[in-house]
Parts: C-alpha cells; structure tokens; sequence
C-alpha cells in the first residue's frame, strides 16, 4: 500500500483576492511563506477552502504552479481533484498536470447523491486513475450523502493508493469504527477543527485546517504535544481556541478566516460569489476575540 506523508497540520489553503477580485498571487505568497515558516506540515490546496469552484483553469493551474515553486520540496502538496462525474474526475486524473504534487484529495460526489455502492465504484475508478496517492473526503455537510465507515474501510482495502480519508462527518462513532476496522497503514485525517483534539486522541494522525491559514504556529503545536501524550497541554490550546472555532463557520467558510487573515493584515477581505464576507457583527466579534487571545 502506499504511504500517507499527510500528517500533522495541514492548511487547507485559501485563494486570496484583490478589491476588483482578481487573484491576488502576492498575498499568497506571503501566506505560503508564513506557514513554511511557522509549523505547517503540509498542504492542501484547491479545494473547498480556496474557493475553487469559482476560480478558471488558468487561475488554477497558476495557484498550483506558484505552490508547487515555494513549497514543493518542503511541504508535501495535496491537490483537490474531485467531483460528481466521475468519467470527468478520471479524465482530470489522467490527463492533468500533477507535477510536483504529492497526492490528490477527492470529495465525495455531491448532488447526485449516489448509494454506499455508487461512493464504492467512485473512488475505485478515481484510484485505477492515477498513481498518486489518493485522500477521501467525506463532508456530508457540504455533499448531501455520509459515506460510511464499511465503505471507507471497504475502499482502504481493495484500492492500494487510497492512504487516508479526510473525515468531517462530525461523527467521532463513525471516525472510531474506521480507525478500528480500516488496514494498519491506511489513516484518518480530520476535517473539522473544532474535533481535531478528540479525533487525534482516538487515533486520527493530524487535521486538514482551516484555522491553520491564520494560526499554524498554534495548531501544529496542539497536535504535537498530543501526538506525545502530552494531552494536558494541547487540551489548554483547544480550549483558548473554542469560541474562535464557532466563529469561523457561523457565516460560511472561508469567509470566518478571511475576516482573520484580513484582521492580521495579510489579505483583503474579498470573496466571489456566491460567497460573501462575513456580516459585520460576525467582524467585530472576530476582532474582539483577536485581541482577547493576543494575536
């Protein structure tokens, strides 16, 4: 089977924009550099985070490159590569430029709301398509179907390059019955930043953040001290970060951490539409936490 180098904290990347909305390449460099420098163990870049069903292909494959240029060798880069036609994620797979990338992250198909074994025959294809190691992504959430834990671990055990699923059902049951029943080397990766302490203490091997965009030192510090046993301590940074947590999402993602990333002055508080920033009662408690945690 291969091996799953996506541990630790990982940054499930934004798409900075510029006031008239285009791409803003220069504040994401500096954001890139800001989590090369301050803990991030890896990254995760064009998928629901950053906005992607809104950007062109050649927003995309820009993004990608300049990731690939500033982190490639010391970061491994997890790519989005997903959707609800499979024929076209396959066709993606095949034909696509993946240099430079260390595995593809595929969500579960949304809208079509396929069975448990639609979801099976999904992913089989999508991992007969390509060599890289594949991540699942169930966020039933967002896709109107919870891929559960039999078909994940079902899936874990046929197809070698499927290493780890992305879990943010909410559901620590369902994240305990993968970890018991799934093969040795296949890994659960949380989706949800406000469970990564309890998933991590069950077993998870580290989390796909969103809070991490602004807040990497603080994070990867949490899931180290975890990691050695250190529950105590990383119980603390879980706590001091509760409150921020339900923030975040109360107006949508990415809008809560764009309104940080704005308040920490490394990007405008832009987002395309459909979404929209947060309101501005949202803002000012945003701002007011910021200076309660001293950041």
């Amino acid at each position: 089977m291969a091996h799953n180098v996506f541990r630790g904290l990982g940054i499930a990347l934004i798409t900075p924009f510029t006031p008239d909305g285009a791409v803003d390449y220069v504040a994401l460099k500096r954001l890139l550099q800001y989590q090369i420098d301050n803990g991030a163990d890896f990254l995760c870049i064009l998928a629901t985070t950053g906005e992607t069903p809104t950007l062109t292909a050649d927003e995309k494959k820009r993004i990608k490159d300049l990731v690939v240029e500033m982190a490639g060798g010391k970061l491994p880069i997890l790519m989005g590569c997903g959707g609800n036609n499979t024929a076209a994620v396959v066709e993606e797979l095949r034909t696509g430029d993946f240099h430079g990338i260390d595995g593809v992250l595929s969500v579960c198909p949304y809208y079509n709301k396929p069975s448990q074994e639609g979801l099976y025959q999904h992913f089989k294809a999508i991992a007969n398509a390509t060599k890289l190691p594949v991540v699942l992504y169930n966020v039933p959430g967002r896709t109107g179907v919870n891929m559960k834990a039999e078909t994940t671990v079902r899936l874990a055990r046929d197809c070698e390059n499927i290493v780890a699923i992305k879990e943010a059902s909410g559901s620590l049951e369902q994240v305990d019955e993968i970890l018991k029943n799934a093969p040795r080397d296949f890994d659960v990766i949380s989706g949800d930043d406000a469970l990564t302490y309890p998933m991590v203490a069950c077993g998870a091997v580290g989390v796909i953040s969103v809070i991490g965009n602004a807040l990497p030192r603080e994070f990867s510090k949490m899931i180290r001290l975890e990691k050695k046993g250190e529950f105590e301590g990383a119980l603390k940074i879980h706590h001091r970060f509760t409150d921020l947590f339900s923030l975040l999402f109360v107006d949508g993602n990415p809008a809560g951490v764009k309104a940080v990333l704005h308040q920490m002055g490394f990007i405008d508080n832009v987002l395309r539409l459909p979404l929209v920033p947060t309101r501005l009662t949202t803002l000012q408690r945003i701002s007011e936490l910021l200076k309660e945690l001293k950041i």
